[in-house]
């Protein structure tokens, strides 16, 4: 436990030595359509971070896939390439190339990791189902967060299940064993990590729903050879940990350092395996 709590610090004092990429950015991310977001730059081999462009169901809960965006993206970007040896996609404008795909879009097979945020709203047609399957299927990762409560959770399973049936793919709880705890940085327990603003607004509470979401989970979807297909972080936000934390000097202490420990965890596992 010492040695976990001594990392977690060492990734919250490197992550101060420089300010984010994307500080300059608005304070939330910003709103998007299918239509407003412009051309992705050409692959070069090094990492982009590939977020996921999705409609929000009618009977959903959650605000859009671009809560977050882009900051989490160029900021998670940042410290992969500070933090790590990865080489990682740039550009002159924004430091960071950063692309958004829908589900249905060839070029989705040049990323080995995918992002969706406020799941719980989403909405699969027919194609977007098959076209998630077929990433999937052919050796892709996918990493949903920020939803709470069993509401918002059950809502992204039955869009889950259109890709993804039940009784093939079971989901399963993770706990701090799994090696995608300790990649690089151990992780001892998941966190909950809350949106800044209700954090601010409620005087330091975690949970966003109350007793309904207390608890936060860390579940992931394996395929019959043991891969990693799908990862989800349910009652807690990694987005914002990420998009926030110039916001807040007290935000950034409490939630930077756990949250780039196992974002940067994350995306070196799911580029290992």
């Amino acid at each position: 436990m010492r040695r976990a709590a001594w990392l977690i610090v060492v990734i919250a004092a490197v992550a101060m030595m420089a300010p984010a990429a994307a500080e300059r950015q608005g304070r939330r991310g910003r709103r998007g359509s299918f239509e407003s977001v412009g051309p992705n730059p050409s692959y070069d081999g090094a990492f982009r971070f590939c977020r996921i462009m999705f409609r929000n169901s009618s009977t959903g809960d959650g605000a859009g896939w671009y809560v977050d965006y882009p900051r989490a993206d160029l900021n998670l970007t940042f410290r992969l390439s500070e933090l790590t040896m990865t080489p990682v996609s740039r550009n002159p404008s924004e430091g960071f190339n950063h692309n958004v795909y829908r589900l249905t879009d060839p070029q989705l097979y040049e990323c080995p990791f995918i992002m969706m945020t406020e799941p719980g709203g989403a909405y699969f047609d027919d194609d977007e189902a098959a076209g998630l399957r077929a990433y999937l299927d052919r050796g892709g990762f996918l990493w949903a967060d920020d939803f709470w409560g069993d509401y918002a959770f059950n809502a992204w399973a039955a869009e889950l299940r259109k890709a993804l049936p039940a009784a093939e793919f079971p989901i399963v709880d993770l706990t701090p064993e799994h090696p995608i705890f300790h990649t690089l940085y151990v992780v001892p327990r998941v966190p909950q990590i809350p949106s800044i603003d209700f954090w601010l607004g409620t005087g330091g509470r975690t949970s966003e729903r109350g007793a309904a979401s207390a608890e936060p989970h860390v579940r992931a979807i394996f395929d019959d050879r043991g891969h990693m297909m799908v990862l989800m972080t349910h009652n807690t936000d990694f987005g914002d940990a990420f998009e926030r934390e110039t916001d807040d000097r007290r935000y950034f202490d409490a939630f930077a350092g756990p949250g780039y420990a196992f974002g940067v965890n994350v995306l070196l596992y799911a580029m290992s395996h």
